[in-house]
């Protein structure tokens, strides 16, 4: 067990990967301290699934708010800072490209400029992403692979990264950056593209809806891992003796489409492709019925068709590795889902 006295503060508590880092950290014996911007829809349900939303203290936090920063850290004085905080939708960074470099990469500044100034014995967890190598330069992606950011989203939590080397460099502050590659969970939220089918095909196959699923580019690849798994390593990364960058992954990849028949076979739909392109459609053998639809509406101005990452500086480093695989995963998330619609909570 940790000592009770421990303090981590988590920035972005009531997302998915919040809400599993928040009942680690409890397990653990730390006392969590929640960070959570006010507004917000549907706040704190996540942590309501987990179980553990009377056991942390919340406070009202936001990214661009440098006083009230200062005062949180003051006050607390944490051991450890998860920040998790920010714009997270990739397609939305296009239409709000100003908001989301503030927010995700202007405020992690704040947060480093708060610990350098009130409280420099506080270790920092960054969020950085996968998003960043964008157009890759190299196969799998690692520590040291150039980035090439698509969208305003990767370019905004590079400025971030950097921020973190920089301030680890100059000012000796602990700031660890975690490069996490796609990591999914029934906690995801519904706007990303895992979660959108395992949702509506719950929906389909108990009657609730009867419109094909829609999605944009099918042949986009991720490598998507469980975040139970991963928010493990962002608690190991702090416990080391020197800060440094990290990737997180599974080393594997694997299509949308792969997603969508791994799903819908979950739900008895044997799925077969006829046309191409924003034409083509995925239709259920049995039924002759069309279940998914291609919407050019759901491209992405400047697409990331590859992502894998190589997780051996984690593994050897960190003696980390993963527990729940691909197809456990889009299980659990299915199952999760269908579960959800049959008790009235999706």
């Amino acid at each position: 067990m940790i000592n009770k006295n421990k303090i981590a503060m988590i920035s972005g508590i009531t997302g998915q990967d919040g809400g599993y880092l928040a009942k680690f950290l409890l397990e653990k014996g730390y006392k969590v301290i929640g960070l959570y911007r006010r507004g917000a829809t549907d706040t704190f349900s996540k942590l309501r699934e987990h179980g553990i939303l009377d056991q942390i203290e919340m406070c009202d936090f936001d990214l661009l708010e440098f006083s009230n920063i200062v005062r949180l850290l003051k006050k607390y004085q944490p051991d450890e800072f998860y920040n998790l905080a920010a714009q997270s939708f990739v397609q939305a960074s296009f239409e709000e490209p100003i908001y989301t470099a503030c927010a995700d990469g202007l405020g992690v500044l704040y947060i480093l400029e708060a610990i350098r100034e009130f409280s420099p014995n506080t270790r920092l967890y960054q969020a950085s992403t996968s998003e960043m190598f964008g157009l890759v330069q190299e196969i799998p992606q690692k520590e040291t692979t150039p980035f090439y950011p698509r969208s305003p989203y990767g370019v905004a939590k590079l400025m971030a990264h950097w921020m973190c080397v920089n301030y680890r460099e100059s000012f000796g502050i602990f700031a660890t950056s975690g490069i996490l590659f796609n990591h999914e969970s029934p906690m995801r939220g519904k706007e990303f593209v895992t979660r959108k089918i395992t949702s509506h095909f719950a929906e389909m196959v108990t009657g609730l809806t009867d419109k094909p699923l829609e999605l944009g580019n099918l042949n986009a690849k991720r490598d998507w891992g469980f975040a139970g798994d991963y928010v493990k390593m962002m608690w190991l990364m702090l416990q080391q003796d020197k800060p440094d960058t990290y990737v997180i992954a599974t080393g594997e990849t694997h299509p949308i489409r792969d997603f969508v028949e791994e799903a819908g076979k979950i739900c008895g739909y044997d799925i077969k492709w006829e046309g191409k392109e924003e034409n083509e459609v995925g239709i259920d053998k049995k039924t002759g019925k069309i279940v998914v639809k291609v919407n050019p509406k759901f491209y992405r101005p400047a697409e990331v068709e590859l992502l894998i990452g190589n997780p051996e500086k984690a593994e050897k480093q960190l003696g980390w590795k993963r527990e729940v695989n691909y197809k456990s995963l889009c299980r659990m998330m299915m199952e999760a889902d269908l579960k959800r619609v049959l008790e009235g909570k999706l």
